[in-house]
């Protein structure tokens, strides 16, 4: 049938295209800005977590997942989607741990994820995962940033954004980044880069920030009052 390839995800189009994972692509860009900042001292995520309407209870609109106690992801798009593969992530965790005794590695991690994706964008009767996650952890190389979308690519970074106005949050962080970044200032630009994505200013209640520290390399999300501190 003539654009056939428009509807069915098998199908590539006369340029090369897959528009099944163009569109989910277009829907994570919809998605609440999170952003994820690695440097020498951790890895940093912050979220904008606004509930949708004055009478959600904003414990059930969650941006930002732990996976295991040195791992931690962030979530723009679907969080029905997301859901199953934090399920997925936490289950190849454990298992990691389980066989070989060890923390498992964050980019093996962030490849298992992207296999997942990549098998529902060549099947009939499926649809891609409506979803890109921020995945930020400490392991045997450092603290990592890594990424995933729909179409199951992953991919490293020293900082970034996805989600609603990536592209000035993306910018921001390109200007302001640096190496040598200490933890605490880390967490600011992370909270900064939110806030330049979000389209009102963010407070310490809608702004949800985690870090997992190369000291402790365990996971530990900031009170209101500490993110406050940054905010000011």
């Amino acid at each position: 049938m003539p654009r056939a390839y428009d509807r069915a995800i098998t199908i590539f189009s006369p340029e090369g295209r897959l528009y099944q994972v163009e569109y989910a692509l277009e829907l994570v860009k919809r998605g609440a800005p999170v952003v994820g900042v690695s440097c020498p001292e951790g890895a940093v995520l912050a979220a904008n977590e606004t509930p949708e309407s004055d009478l959600e209870d904003p414990d059930y609109f969650r941006k930002i997942y732990q996976l295991d106690d040195h791992v931690a992801s962030a979530i723009a798009g679907l969080s029905s989607d997301a859901r199953v593969l934090i399920d997925q992530a936490r289950v190849y965790c454990q298992s990691n741990k389980l066989l070989y005794d060890e923390p498992v590695d964050i980019e093996a991690l962030a490849r298992r994820l992207g296999d997942l994706a990549q098998v529902y964008t060549q099947h009939a009767g499926v649809r891609p995962f409506g979803v890109s996650m921020i995945i930020a952890g400490y392991d045997a190389t450092g603290s990592r940033i890594l990424t995933t979308d729909p179409s199951g690519a992953y991919r490293g970074f020293k900082a970034t954004a996805v989600g609603r106005k990536s592209e000035e949050a993306n910018r921001l962080l390109e200007e302001k980044y640096g190496d040598d970044l200490p933890l605490e200032e880390a967490v600011k630009l992370a909270i900064e880069a939110v806030n330049t994505a979000s389209d009102t200013p963010v407070t310490s209640k809608t702004v949800k920030v985690a870090v997992i520290p190369a000291e402790t390399k365990t996971f530990k999300r900031l009170t209101e009052e500490e993110v406050d501190k940054h905010l000011q």
